[in-house]
């Protein structure tokens, strides 16, 4: 009694430690761990950087010049005693000019590289987006892998009952010895099944903790999903790509609006020059300074805007044209993911029947083999009809929760 109740405990400790996983939480885990996901981050940075610099434009802009030059000729004044003014030039100069109308263009600069790091960061979303169908492979592969090693079990227990109703008749004389070598064959052939879809699981099981950054072993254990409620509303990631990549148009016709708008600044510039640049009749070296408030208004911009414009609603045609694409395209699919959901459903249906009736015939022919009215080749035949019958229920069952898991990733719920 002690040791049955040691086991017991083991036994209940070994479950308990076992890991079990939900697709859905594969999901987030692979999300998670895949190398890709590192990018947004740097992409949240790099956005921060380019809009923290964006917004300097507006501070006072600081620029220091020099320049050294000889002439040919001076300019000579008509008087008596007039100084002599040097071929031989020389300015050192600073100058600083504040802004005063370029804070609607940096505010519209910011909001284009807003709008542009809102694409950036969902197009990484719609590229991890993709992961769930890799996952959904792996996943439905190791269910699939555990139903048939479910099945071959009892395809071994019915042999080896076989087995032992043909001893019992070769012990009575009413069946050979041969027929023992040929429930043995098949029993190592099951044996052999049994191999390949152990180490068949185990790289299903690899590639999975891969994708999940997790260890995966044969006491993994992966849930069925449960209460699979479909939605025929499309709520993929590339609908939101397609918005911001819209939104980042419209900024960018916001931006283009401020190009033919005059700019003013104010501005500082103070040196040291020989002559003094703002007397020419001075000739020693001489601080000077100058101020006051400029204008700049490129009027070359007017030629271009109108086709600039044009252009930018031709790309935001282009994303409504490839947004209308895609929910065709994803409609379609759809559409046949609903028809094969359906026609598992029909699938699984029937088998349950044909597993029903074959699981009776089976039984009949267990009895016969015992009483000797049928061969072991007779009981086998029944056996591996029933098998199969199993298989294909196993196959059909995986196929219609894989077909509606497809449909939940096409339309992203």
């Amino acid at each position: 009694m002690a040791r049955i109740f040691l086991l017991l405990i083991i036994g209940i400790s070994s479950y308990a430690q076992a890991q079990v996983l939900t697709i859905e939480q594969c999901y987030e885990l692979a999300k998670q761990n895949y190398p890709l996901t590192k990018q947004r981050e740097l992409l949240i940075q790099s956005n921060e950087f380019t809009i923290s610099n964006i917004a300097k434009g507006n501070w006072p802009q600081l620029v220091l010049s020099g320049q050294e030059s000889y002439q040919s000729e001076v300019v000579k004044l008509p008087l008596p005693k007039s100084p002599e003014i040097p071929k031989n030039q020389f300015r050192v100069y600073g100058e600083a000019s504040q802004p005063l109308t370029d804070f609607i263009t940096t505010k519209r600069q910011q909001q284009v590289q807003q709008a542009s790091a809102l694409y950036q960061v969902q197009n990484l979303e719609v590229e991890l987006y993709k992961l769930r169908a890799q996952i959904d492979q792996l996943y439905f592969g190791v269910l699939l892998i555990n139903e048939q090693i479910t099945q071959n079990e009892l395809y071994k227990k019915d042999i080896t009952n076989g087995l032992a109703r043909t001893k019992a008749a070769v012990a009575n004389g009413t069946d050979f010895t041969t027929s023992i070598t040929k429930f043995q064959a098949d029993l190592l052939k099951a044996e052999q099944r049994d191999i390949d879809l152990v180490y068949s699981k185990k790289s299903f099981l690899d590639m999975l903790g891969l994708f999940i950054n997790q260890p995966l072993n044969e006491e993994t254990v992966l849930q069925w999903p449960v209460d699979i409620q479909l939605n025929d509303q499309i709520n993929r990631p590339e609908l939101k790509l397609f918005d911001f990549q819209s939104q980042t148009f419209d900024q960018q016709t916001k931006l283009l609006n401020t190009k033919t708008l005059p700019k003013f600044s104010l501005f500082l510039q103070g040196g040291w020059g020989q002559p003094s640049p703002l007397n020419l009749v001075n000739a020693t070296l001489s601080g000077y300074y100058i101020g006051g408030v400029r204008l700049n208004w490129s009027l070359n911009n007017f030629y271009t805007i109108r086709n600039e414009r044009r252009i930018v609603d031709v790309n935001k045609n282009l994303v409504s044209a490839q947004r209308e694409t895609f929910l065709f395209n994803t409609k379609q699919t759809m559409a046949k993911e609903n028809s094969e959901i359906e026609k598992y459903k029909k699938l699984l249906e029937k088998d349950l029947t044909i597993v029903q009736l074959l699981e009776s015939v089976k039984k009949t022919s267990a009895d016969q083999l015992q009483n000797g009215v049928i061969t072991s080749i007779d009981y086998m035949r029944d056996v591996n009809a029933e098998d199969l019958a199993k298989q294909n229920a196993a196959l059909h069952k995986v196929q219609l929760a894989m077909a509606q898991y497809n449909f939940k990733t096409t339309t992203g719920n």
